[in-house]
């Protein structure tokens, strides 16, 4: 049997956008070879209907219409001539790509307590001196306890803790004589367990026999 009784894909027309199928390819093509501009109009909107429920997740985007229009422009080659609510996008703005975002370039000295201990410090050292500088700088030292820990999961002497802090605000930032770390069992603990929902998971005392007199009631 000859191929020629076939029909296959691969000797059909290219699908410009193969998510709409053959048949969507078709209707903006019959729309092309409409000669009446208000009809041709009629047809691409009805057109946009379809594809707009072919794909229906682009409605949670701002741009869900302007889309759609680009797609049906796309789908013609750039050369279906409507009166569309939109301007026709040309191929050079549909390939360009978006210029490069320029990554923040920072060296972190301690990278174990992290940019956002940094910022915390340099902040502690603007603040005036009094107990709401020494209550901040006792938090920010705590934290980088904390963070060596998370780190290192072993025990960290306060003295290491103190002299980073130290170092990372170049001498300006110093705790209180009589300040005291956090202990570090105290600490591993909490960075064992993590965050925990304060709820109260305790059983109630009867609990179970109210839910049982709900249900008896519930059957009549």
């Amino acid at each position: 049997m000859s191929n020629a009784a076939f029909d296959y894909n691969t000797q059909r027309p290219r699908l410009i956008i193969p998510e709409y199928g053959r048949n969507v390819q078709r209707m903006v093509e019959m729309c092309m070879e409409m000669d009446d501009r208000e009809r041709r109009n009629r047809s691409a909107k009805a057109i946009i209907e379809v594809i707009a429920r072919l794909n229906p997740q682009l409605r949670s985007s701002d741009n869900f219409e302007r889309t759609l229009w680009d797609h049906l422009y796309i789908m013609s080659e750039f050369k279906l001539d409507v009166d569309g609510p939109y301007p026709k996008p040309t191929p050079e703005e549909l390939e360009s790509k978006p210029e490069r975002v320029p990554y923040p370039q920072g060296e972190i000295k301690y990278g174990h307590y992290g940019k956002m201990v940094e910022r915390m410090i340099a902040q502690c050292a603007e603040m005036e001196a009094g107990e709401k500088r020494d209550a901040y700088a006792l938090m920010i030292a705590n934290l980088m306890k904390r963070q060596f820990l998370a780190w290192n999961r072993d025990t960290v002497p306060d003295g290491v803790i103190v002299k980073d802090l130290s170092d990372l605000s170049k001498g300006t930032v110093k705790l209180a004589p009589d300040a005291q770390l956090a202990h570090t069992a105290d600490l591993l603990r909490a960075v064992q367990n993590g965050p925990r929902n304060e709820v109260d998971t305790r059983k109630r005392p009867g609990g179970n026999k109210k839910r049982h007199r709900n249900r008896r009631k519930n059957r009549y």
